[in-house]
């Protein structure tokens, strides 16, 4: 029996120090257990129960050690979610999102604006056109009575035509120009002239104030000065001149008329 204890002994010595595979072992280990326990129960019979059952049991033991170990070691697939994690990816999706359609919504809003602004530009300039198209091109150089014309008058020539009204009564350009000198003149008192663009300067007397500065560019109609009594006057009026290219004076009414201007 005692030679039968060593060798299930030193098998278990054995298989503990060599590393064999795993379920060999067990098998191993399992069969001579049953060996020592089943092949020498009849040599045995003299042993106590104690004696006889621990070669089994050793077996027993050592191969549910093994099996516990190889069971531990085997490969366990785990499946984890990282809440946190998968809740920062879901945010960064929609802010994308978001993003992207904030993006085209600013775009369409922006074209849209440019749209609405070359609409209102054309419309702008559409209307100024017309506008410009309705505003006179000439017009009386101010409002009041026809009193003296042009030519002859007192034993001197009168170049041109007086229109009275009160003093401060506005005193307008004929037609659009360049303000070419504005202030004193000998005889007029104060006087504006105002170059045309064909080159033509027309001529205004006697007034009270001056409204525009040299070098200002009026328009047809535009207050230049106001009805005074300044210079050689013989009552509030404006004296109105119209001079042609190189410095001819000619009649204002003709001039007007063929402008359709009538006084």
């Amino acid at each position: 029996m005692a030679r039968h204890r060593r060798a299930t002994g030193q098998l278990v010595d054995v298989l503990a120090r060599v590393d064999l595979d795993r379920k060999k072992a067990v098998a191993a280990v399992v069969a001579a257990g049953a060996l020592a326990g089943a092949g020498f129960a009849q040599a045995t019979t003299s042993v106590t129960p104690m004696d006889r059952i621990v070669p089994v049991a050793a077996t027993k033991n050592l191969a549910a050690a093994m099996t516990a170990q190889e069971q531990a070691e085997a490969p366990q697939t785990i499946h984890s979610v990282d809440t946190g994690s998968e809740t920062r990816k879901l945010l960064q999706a929609e802010q994308i999102q978001a993003q992207f359609h904030v993006k085209e919504a600013l775009k369409s809003a922006e074209a849209s604006y440019v749209k609405r602004v070359e609409a209102e530009k054309a419309e702008a300039a559409r209307k100024a056109a017309e506008e410009e198209a309705k505003r006179p091109k000439c017009v009386r150089p101010a409002q009041g009575s026809f009193t003296s014309g042009f030519g002859a008058r007192w034993g001197t020539s009168h170049n041109g035509i007086d229109i009275a009204n009160a003093i401060g009564t506005p005193i307008v350009s004929v037609m659009d120009g360049t303000v070419v000198e504005a202030g004193p003149a000998s005889g007029f008192g104060l006087w504006v002239r105002i170059q045309h663009a064909d080159g033509t300067i027309t001529v205004y007397g006697h007034m009270n104030t001056i409204d525009v500065p040299q070098g200002a560019q009026v328009k047809a109609g535009q207050q230049i000065a106001t009805i005074g009594n300044r210079g050689q006057s013989t009552g509030p009026h404006v004296h109105f001149e119209v001079w042609a290219q190189g410095g001819q004076k000619i009649n204002p009414v003709g001039w007007l008329a063929e402008r359709g201007v009538s006084l």
